[in-house]
């Protein structure tokens, strides 16, 4: 049986933006550009300066809302064929990137990406994560192929506020450790097995670069450890959602998060790749891998995550946590792991990573 792969390309430095003409101009004239709102402060007038003179005009601008719905997704997908748009420009963090993901391949437009903060791999993958409109967790859906283009302009990210960076790296670490569990024991073919070697990438160039790329953020300065940063966290995790199977993007550091956000409050506190970073800490403790454990608490520390429960604010109580611990189990990255995980091994790995040192 025939299947196509496709990836997204990418184009990253301090002016990533002056390749837009040359790269979008084959596909039409006229964009859409949605974005969420400081997004767009950040980047739609630096775009619009090379889009001058280039025969690309941006026929409308909007902010994409508050949250990847599809209601959103549907609203924008009739707008773009409301003003005619010839492809859609998504610009921001990755709720916005994937409503727009998903107005594109709704409305069968070209899409293209511009992250304006490195929390997440959302600008290079054909996927979004929809939600209801009360906040949780609805499906995640896949678009035919991933963005066209991914611009990712080092000045914009380096003057995004350095939390985002912080959480991205947190995130970025769960798709090495996550993909490695889930594929254990499987025999991969091609397209999988060199996904999790990329996977690989996800972890070890952001434990030589992440900490001054953290500083480096904090002063706006776009630098190289700034640069070795993003692309593991945008490029490398994008890369390997694309290759792998559904079944090895993620395992228990993501559903460790989907569980604590059923906690009132939890995830207008906490940053979804804080909490995967956290996760990973359970997942390795539940592995029964303590030195690693301890290798990653030390990466966490370093770049200013909190490591437990106690930090987070959260008390590790059996009573308490029983609802969380049901919603881990039953998160959609569970349904493929190399042995059978209960609540009460996630619990005691919780209490096992309270004790950590």
């Amino acid at each position: 049986m025939n299947h196509s792969v496709f990836f997204c390309n990418y184009s990253v430095g301090p002016e990533a933006y002056q390749e837009v003409p040359g790269i979008c101009t084959p596909f039409g004239k006229r964009v859409l550009l949605l974005g969420g709102r400081r997004a767009l402060a950040a980047g739609k007038d630096r775009l619009e300066a090379v889009l001058k003179g280039s025969g690309l005009e941006i026929v409308d601008a909007q902010v994409y809302g508050t949250d990847c719905t599809m209601t959103n997704i549907n609203r924008w997908a009739e707008h773009a064929r409301a003003v005619g748009a010839d492809m859609i420009f998504g610009m921001g963090g990755g709720r916005a990137l994937d409503t727009a993901k998903g107005a594109a391949s709704a409305a069968n437009l070209p899409l293209f990406t511009f992250p304006t903060i490195a929390a997440t791999c959302a600008g290079m993958t054909k996927l979004s994560v929809i939600y209801w409109e009360n906040g949780s967790l609805d499906h995640f859906a896949y678009a035919k192929r991933p963005p066209r283009h991914c611009f990712i302009d080092l000045e914009v990210l380096a003057k995004a506020p350095a939390e985002y960076l912080q959480a991205g790296m947190g995130d970025t670490i769960g798709k090495f450790f996550e993909c490695h569990f889930s594929a254990r024991n499987d025999k991969l073919e091609h397209s999988s097995a060199l996904g999790r070697e990329i996977s690989n990438m996800c972890y070890e160039p952001l434990r030589e670069h992440g900490s001054q790329a953290l500083a480096d953020c904090k002063e706006d300065k776009a630098s190289l450890a700034l640069e070795q940063a993003v692309l593991a966290i945008i490029v490398s995790t994008g890369l390997v959602s694309t290759l792998v199977l559904d079944l090895y993007n993620g395992a228990v550091a993501h559903s460790t998060y989907y569980g604590m956000v059923t906690i009132p409050g939890f995830d207008e506190a906490h940053r979804h790749g804080n909490v995967v970073s956290y996760g990973v800490l359970v997942q390795l403790m539940l592995d029964g891998e303590r030195e690693k454990a301890l290798e990653v608490k030390a990466f966490l520390q370093s770049i200013g995550i909190d490591t437990t429960f106690r930090e987070m604010k959260v008390p590790l109580d059996r009573e308490f946590m029983a609802p969380v611990l049901k919603a881990i189990i039953n998160a959609p990255d569970m349904k493929h792991i190399p042995y059978p995980i209960t609540e009460d091994m996630i619990f005691q790995a919780m209490e096992a990573v309270e004790a950590l040192s």
